[in-house]
Protein backbone atom coordinates (compact mmCIF):
# COMPACT_ATOMS: atom_id res chain seq x y z
CA UNK A 1 0.00 0.00 0.00
CA UNK A 2 1.11 3.50 -0.85
CA UNK A 3 1.71 6.07 1.82
CA UNK A 4 -1.27 6.89 3.56
CA UNK A 5 -1.65 10.52 4.97
CA UNK A 6 -5.06 10.34 6.42
CA UNK A 7 -7.65 7.82 7.52
CA UNK A 8 -9.50 8.60 4.75
CA UNK A 9 -6.44 7.25 2.62
CA UNK A 10 -5.72 4.38 4.67
CA UNK A 11 -9.87 3.47 4.40
CA UNK A 12 -9.83 3.71 0.61
CA UNK A 13 -7.03 1.32 0.43
CA UNK A 14 -8.68 -1.15 2.21
CA UNK A 15 -12.20 -0.75 1.19
CA UNK A 16 -13.48 0.35 4.45
CA UNK A 17 -14.74 3.42 6.14
CA UNK A 18 -12.89 5.66 7.91
CA UNK A 19 -15.38 4.92 10.85
CA UNK A 20 -14.60 1.48 11.13
CA UNK A 21 -10.70 1.54 10.53
CA UNK A 22 -11.34 4.47 13.10
CA UNK A 23 -12.68 2.16 15.58
CA UNK A 24 -10.42 -0.85 14.33
CA UNK A 25 -7.61 1.63 15.46
CA UNK A 26 -8.65 2.30 18.83
CA UNK A 27 -8.94 -1.58 19.17
CA UNK A 28 -12.69 -1.53 19.28
CA UNK A 29 -13.55 -5.32 20.24
CA UNK A 30 -16.94 -5.05 17.99
CA UNK A 31 -14.82 -4.72 15.10
CA UNK A 32 -13.60 -8.23 13.67
CA UNK A 33 -10.31 -9.13 14.86
CA UNK A 34 -9.37 -10.01 11.81
CA UNK A 35 -10.51 -6.69 10.29
CA UNK A 36 -8.23 -5.10 13.16
CA UNK A 37 -5.49 -6.97 12.58
CA UNK A 38 -5.60 -6.56 8.66
CA UNK A 39 -5.94 -2.15 9.95
CA UNK A 40 -3.33 -2.24 11.92
CA UNK A 41 -1.22 -4.49 9.72
CA UNK A 42 -1.92 -1.76 6.79
CA UNK A 43 -1.33 0.90 8.92
CA UNK A 44 2.43 0.01 9.88
CA UNK A 45 2.92 -1.00 5.95
CA UNK A 46 1.27 2.44 4.98
CA UNK A 47 3.16 4.67 7.08
CA UNK A 48 0.06 5.89 9.40
CA UNK A 49 0.45 8.04 11.93
CA UNK A 50 -3.06 8.62 13.67
CA UNK A 51 -3.79 12.16 14.08
CA UNK A 52 -3.65 12.97 18.39
CA UNK A 53 -5.90 15.89 18.05
CA UNK A 54 -8.50 13.95 16.38
CA UNK A 55 -7.76 11.15 18.78
CA UNK A 56 -8.34 13.20 21.90
CA UNK A 57 -11.35 14.71 20.41
CA UNK A 58 -13.06 11.34 20.10
CA UNK A 59 -12.10 9.82 22.95
CA UNK A 60 -11.95 12.68 25.73
CA UNK A 61 -8.35 11.59 26.38
CA UNK A 62 -4.55 12.91 25.74
CA UNK A 63 -3.44 10.10 25.40
CA UNK A 64 -0.43 10.86 27.84
CA UNK A 65 1.09 10.85 30.91
CA UNK A 66 2.81 13.26 32.98
CA UNK A 67 5.47 13.25 35.82
CA UNK A 68 7.35 16.15 37.66
CA UNK A 69 11.05 15.11 37.08
CA UNK A 70 13.13 17.15 39.73
CA UNK A 71 16.40 18.25 38.59
CA UNK A 72 18.75 18.61 41.20
CA UNK A 73 22.48 18.87 41.22
CA UNK A 74 24.87 18.79 37.97
CA UNK A 75 22.56 15.60 36.69
CA UNK A 76 19.50 15.57 34.96
CA UNK A 77 18.45 12.77 36.60
CA UNK A 78 20.43 10.61 39.01
CA UNK A 79 20.30 6.49 38.90
CA UNK A 80 16.74 5.65 40.23
CA UNK A 81 15.17 7.91 37.94
CA UNK A 82 16.80 6.95 35.14
CA UNK A 83 15.22 3.36 35.88
CA UNK A 84 12.23 4.93 36.69
CA UNK A 85 11.28 7.22 34.01
CA UNK A 86 12.82 4.06 31.53
CA UNK A 87 10.24 1.35 33.04
CA UNK A 88 7.09 4.12 33.22
CA UNK A 89 7.99 4.94 29.34
CA UNK A 90 7.59 1.10 28.32
CA UNK A 91 4.73 0.70 30.55
CA UNK A 92 2.85 3.37 29.39
CA UNK A 93 3.58 2.28 25.75
CA UNK A 94 2.71 -1.07 25.95
CA UNK A 95 -0.81 0.60 26.40
CA UNK A 96 -0.74 2.82 24.24
CA UNK A 97 0.17 6.22 26.04
CA UNK A 98 3.12 8.47 25.75
CA UNK A 99 4.78 10.21 28.78
CA UNK A 100 5.36 14.31 29.47
CA UNK A 101 7.97 15.13 31.74
CA UNK A 102 7.87 18.46 33.68
CA UNK A 103 10.90 19.68 35.01
CA UNK A 104 11.27 21.37 38.35
CA UNK A 105 14.31 22.85 38.45
CA UNK A 106 16.36 24.58 41.26
CA UNK A 107 14.41 26.47 43.32
CA UNK A 108 11.15 25.82 41.57
CA UNK A 109 8.07 23.97 43.27
CA UNK A 110 7.54 20.75 42.34
CA UNK A 111 3.45 21.28 43.57
CA UNK A 112 3.76 24.13 41.80
CA UNK A 113 5.11 22.38 38.20
CA UNK A 114 2.38 19.65 38.99
CA UNK A 115 -0.30 22.45 39.09
CA UNK A 116 0.68 23.94 36.27
CA UNK A 117 0.86 20.10 34.29
CA UNK A 118 -2.59 19.04 35.37
CA UNK A 119 -4.35 22.61 34.66
CA UNK A 120 -2.88 22.22 30.88
CA UNK A 121 -4.82 19.27 30.17
CA UNK A 122 -2.03 17.76 28.58
CA UNK A 123 -2.24 14.81 30.70
CA UNK A 124 -5.13 12.07 31.58
CA UNK A 125 -3.06 11.44 34.60
CA UNK A 126 -0.16 11.62 36.54
CA UNK A 127 2.50 9.95 38.31
CA UNK A 128 3.97 11.33 41.51
CA UNK A 129 7.39 9.22 43.34
CA UNK A 130 9.25 10.15 46.40
CA UNK A 131 6.53 10.29 48.82
CA UNK A 132 6.97 12.64 51.75
CA UNK A 133 5.11 11.57 55.23
CA UNK A 134 2.52 13.68 54.44
CA UNK A 135 2.85 15.67 51.01
CA UNK A 136 1.61 18.11 49.44
CA UNK A 137 1.07 16.47 46.03
CA UNK A 138 -0.73 13.17 47.24
CA UNK A 139 -3.08 16.01 48.39
CA UNK A 140 -3.47 18.18 45.80
CA UNK A 141 -4.24 15.40 43.07
CA UNK A 142 -6.65 13.51 45.52
CA UNK A 143 -8.46 17.04 45.94
CA UNK A 144 -8.55 17.69 42.64
CA UNK A 145 -9.66 13.89 41.09
CA UNK A 146 -6.89 13.56 38.99
CA UNK A 147 -6.12 10.03 38.34
CA UNK A 148 -2.67 9.07 39.74
CA UNK A 149 -0.42 6.71 41.09
CA UNK A 150 1.89 7.09 43.66
CA UNK A 151 5.51 5.46 43.69
CA UNK A 152 5.71 5.04 47.64
CA UNK A 153 3.32 5.84 50.47
CA UNK A 154 2.23 8.69 52.96
CA UNK A 155 2.81 7.40 56.64
CA UNK A 156 -1.45 7.79 56.95
CA UNK A 157 -2.48 4.64 55.53
CA UNK A 158 -6.22 5.39 55.52
CA UNK A 159 -6.01 7.86 52.99
CA UNK A 160 -7.49 6.26 49.63
CA UNK A 161 -5.26 6.65 46.76
CA UNK A 162 -3.23 4.31 44.42
CA UNK A 163 0.23 3.38 44.72
CA UNK A 164 2.75 0.93 44.31
CA UNK A 165 5.81 0.69 46.70
CA UNK A 166 9.23 -1.39 47.93
CA UNK A 167 8.49 -3.46 51.14
CA UNK A 168 11.92 -1.48 52.77
CA UNK A 169 11.49 -2.26 56.43
CA UNK A 170 11.21 -6.01 55.36
CA UNK A 171 14.15 -5.75 53.46
CA UNK A 172 16.53 -3.69 56.55
CA UNK A 173 15.09 -6.18 58.87
CA UNK A 174 16.29 -8.90 56.46
CA UNK A 175 19.71 -7.33 56.65
CA UNK A 176 20.21 -6.89 60.23
CA UNK A 177 19.38 -10.20 60.82
CA UNK A 178 22.46 -11.31 58.14
CA UNK A 179 25.00 -9.14 59.50
CA UNK A 180 24.08 -10.01 62.95
CA UNK A 181 24.55 -13.84 62.18
CA UNK A 182 27.99 -12.85 61.11
CA UNK A 183 28.43 -11.51 64.30
CA UNK A 184 28.08 -7.88 63.91
CA UNK A 185 26.79 -6.28 66.90
CA UNK A 186 28.26 -2.27 66.26
CA UNK A 187 26.14 -1.12 63.26
CA UNK A 188 25.49 2.16 61.38
CA UNK A 189 22.84 3.52 59.43
CA UNK A 190 23.62 6.74 56.94
CA UNK A 191 20.10 8.54 56.58
CA UNK A 192 18.70 11.75 55.29
CA UNK A 193 17.46 14.45 57.05
CA UNK A 194 13.74 14.90 54.28
CA UNK A 195 10.61 13.42 55.65
CA UNK A 196 10.41 10.50 53.48
CA UNK A 197 8.23 7.96 54.23
CA UNK A 198 10.82 5.12 52.55
CA UNK A 199 13.40 6.72 55.25
CA UNK A 200 10.94 6.12 58.37
CA UNK A 201 10.03 2.66 57.16
CA UNK A 202 13.29 1.21 56.31
CA UNK A 203 14.92 2.93 59.82
CA UNK A 204 11.86 1.51 61.56
CA UNK A 205 12.19 -1.78 60.03
CA UNK A 206 15.91 -2.31 61.43
CA UNK A 207 14.97 -1.11 65.00
CA UNK A 208 11.99 -3.50 65.09
CA UNK A 209 14.36 -5.92 64.33
CA UNK A 210 17.19 -4.59 67.08
CA UNK A 211 14.41 -4.74 69.60
CA UNK A 212 13.30 -8.33 68.63
CA UNK A 213 16.76 -9.79 68.91
CA UNK A 214 16.78 -8.19 72.47
CA UNK A 215 20.54 -8.40 73.10
CA UNK A 216 21.92 -5.60 75.30
CA UNK A 217 25.45 -5.98 73.19
CA UNK A 218 23.81 -4.33 69.92
CA UNK A 219 24.29 -0.83 69.07
CA UNK A 220 23.09 1.62 66.29
CA UNK A 221 24.92 5.12 65.82
CA UNK A 222 22.79 7.07 63.17
CA UNK A 223 23.86 9.92 60.76
CA UNK A 224 22.29 12.00 58.61
CA UNK A 225 22.51 14.18 55.64
CA UNK A 226 20.12 15.94 53.84
CA UNK A 227 19.52 14.21 50.54
CA UNK A 228 21.69 16.84 47.93
CA UNK A 229 24.02 18.46 50.30
CA UNK A 230 27.24 16.37 49.38
CA UNK A 231 29.85 18.04 51.98
CA UNK A 232 27.00 17.11 54.86
CA UNK A 233 27.06 13.65 53.60
CA UNK A 234 30.74 13.34 53.43
CA UNK A 235 30.76 14.92 57.10
CA UNK A 236 28.17 12.34 58.47
CA UNK A 237 30.31 9.34 57.01
CA UNK A 238 33.59 10.89 58.36
CA UNK A 239 31.38 10.62 62.00
CA UNK A 240 31.11 6.95 61.88
CA UNK A 241 34.38 5.92 60.32
CA UNK A 242 36.45 7.96 62.37
CA UNK A 243 35.19 7.17 65.89
CA UNK A 244 36.68 5.99 68.20
CA UNK A 245 34.76 2.94 68.15
CA UNK A 246 33.39 2.67 64.76
CA UNK A 247 30.68 0.47 63.43
CA UNK A 248 31.71 -2.89 61.61
CA UNK A 249 28.76 -2.71 59.35
CA UNK A 250 26.93 0.27 57.83
CA UNK A 251 23.24 0.08 56.41
CA UNK A 252 22.72 2.61 54.00
CA UNK A 253 19.08 4.20 52.83
CA UNK A 254 19.66 3.47 49.23
CA UNK A 255 22.95 2.72 47.00
CA UNK A 256 24.00 6.03 46.25
CA UNK A 257 25.19 6.84 49.95
CA UNK A 258 26.49 3.38 50.25
CA UNK A 259 28.76 3.69 47.39
CA UNK A 260 29.41 7.11 48.92
CA UNK A 261 30.66 4.72 52.05
CA UNK A 262 32.74 2.16 50.24
CA UNK A 263 34.51 5.12 48.41
CA UNK A 264 35.32 7.19 51.63
CA UNK A 265 36.40 3.55 53.68
CA UNK A 266 39.12 2.88 50.74
CA UNK A 267 40.27 6.49 51.19
CA UNK A 268 40.90 5.46 54.93
CA UNK A 269 42.26 2.11 54.19
CA UNK A 270 39.90 -0.07 55.25
CA UNK A 271 38.97 -3.19 53.58
CA UNK A 272 35.72 -3.60 52.80
CA UNK A 273 34.03 -6.20 53.62
CA UNK A 274 37.17 -7.10 56.19
CA UNK A 275 37.17 -4.19 58.17
CA UNK A 276 33.89 -2.86 56.91
CA UNK A 277 30.42 -4.28 55.98
CA UNK A 278 28.28 -2.30 54.03
CA UNK A 279 24.80 -2.81 52.37
CA UNK A 280 22.76 -0.66 50.24
CA UNK A 281 19.25 -0.82 48.85
CA UNK A 282 17.62 -0.46 45.04
CA UNK A 283 20.46 -2.36 43.16
CA UNK A 284 21.51 0.20 40.52
CA UNK A 285 23.76 -0.55 37.87
CA UNK A 286 26.85 1.10 39.67
CA UNK A 287 26.37 -1.34 42.32
CA UNK A 288 27.75 -4.40 41.12
CA UNK A 289 30.45 -2.62 39.20
CA UNK A 290 32.03 -1.04 42.64
CA UNK A 291 34.46 -3.15 44.10
CA UNK A 292 34.08 -5.89 45.76
CA UNK A 293 30.73 -5.13 44.41
CA UNK A 294 28.08 -3.86 46.86
CA UNK A 295 25.13 -6.19 48.54
CA UNK A 296 22.04 -4.50 48.22
CA UNK A 297 18.49 -5.42 47.84
CA UNK A 298 17.04 -5.43 44.51
CA UNK A 299 13.91 -2.86 44.60
CA UNK A 300 13.39 -3.63 40.77
CA UNK A 301 12.70 -0.18 39.90
CA UNK A 302 11.97 -0.24 36.26
CA UNK A 303 9.81 -3.52 36.94
CA UNK A 304 7.90 -1.43 38.98
CA UNK A 305 7.63 1.12 36.90
CA UNK A 306 6.42 -0.32 34.16
CA UNK A 307 3.49 -1.83 36.28
CA UNK A 308 2.66 1.83 37.53
CA UNK A 309 2.26 2.78 34.26
CA UNK A 310 -0.30 0.26 33.58
CA UNK A 311 -2.19 1.04 36.97
CA UNK A 312 -2.67 4.42 35.99
CA UNK A 313 -3.88 3.59 32.46
CA UNK A 314 -6.01 1.18 34.50
CA UNK A 315 -7.13 3.78 36.82
CA UNK A 316 -7.91 6.70 33.50
CA UNK A 317 -10.27 3.92 32.16
CA UNK A 318 -12.18 2.59 35.02
CA UNK A 319 -12.33 5.42 37.30
CA UNK A 320 -15.01 3.91 39.51
CA UNK A 321 -12.89 1.30 40.29
CA UNK A 322 -11.16 1.45 44.11
CA UNK A 323 -7.55 2.25 44.06
CA UNK A 324 -4.97 -0.64 43.59
CA UNK A 325 -2.10 -1.12 46.35
CA UNK A 326 0.65 -2.89 45.62
CA UNK A 327 3.66 -3.82 47.69
CA UNK A 328 6.67 -5.51 46.19
CA UNK A 329 9.17 -7.60 48.34
CA UNK A 330 12.80 -7.34 47.52
CA UNK A 331 15.54 -9.32 46.52
CA UNK A 332 18.68 -9.35 47.90
CA UNK A 333 21.61 -9.18 45.41
CA UNK A 334 24.95 -10.50 47.82
CA UNK A 335 27.72 -9.39 46.43
CA UNK A 336 31.10 -8.66 48.16
CA UNK A 337 30.64 -5.66 50.48
CA UNK A 338 29.59 -7.69 53.36
CA UNK A 339 31.06 -10.49 55.68
CA UNK A 340 31.71 -11.72 59.33
CA UNK A 341 32.74 -9.15 61.52
CA UNK A 342 36.20 -8.51 62.14
CA UNK A 343 36.99 -10.32 65.63
CA UNK A 344 39.22 -7.13 66.95
CA UNK A 345 35.69 -5.13 66.75
CA UNK A 346 34.00 -7.82 68.74
CA UNK A 347 31.34 -5.43 70.88
CA UNK A 348 31.83 -4.72 74.77
CA UNK A 349 29.97 -1.45 74.79
CA UNK A 350 26.57 -0.88 76.12
CA UNK A 351 23.97 -0.69 73.34
CA UNK A 352 23.40 3.07 72.42
CA UNK A 353 21.66 5.40 69.19
CA UNK A 354 23.34 8.06 68.27
CA UNK A 355 21.44 11.16 66.38
CA UNK A 356 17.54 8.49 67.11
CA UNK A 357 15.70 7.02 69.60
CA UNK A 358 16.80 3.97 72.27
CA UNK A 359 16.16 0.58 70.58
Amino acid sequence: MTRARTLRDLAEGLNLSTATVSRALAGDEAIAAATRQRVAEAARSAGYVPNIAGRMLARGRSGFVGMVLPVRGPALVDSFLGEFVTGLSEGLVARGNDLILAAATEGQSELAVLQHLVASGRADGVVVTRIAEADERVAYLRQSRVPFVAHGRLLDDDISYAWLDTDGAHAFRQAFEMLYELGHRHFGLLTITEPMTFRHLRQEGLMEAIRERGDPGVRLDIVTAPRFDQAARHEAISLLLTAESRPTAILALFDELALTVMAAAARQGLSVPDDLSVIGFDNVTAAAYAPPGLTTFDAEIRKAAREIGDLLVEHIENSDAPPARRLMRPRLVARGSHGPAPVQWAATEQPRVSGGEQC
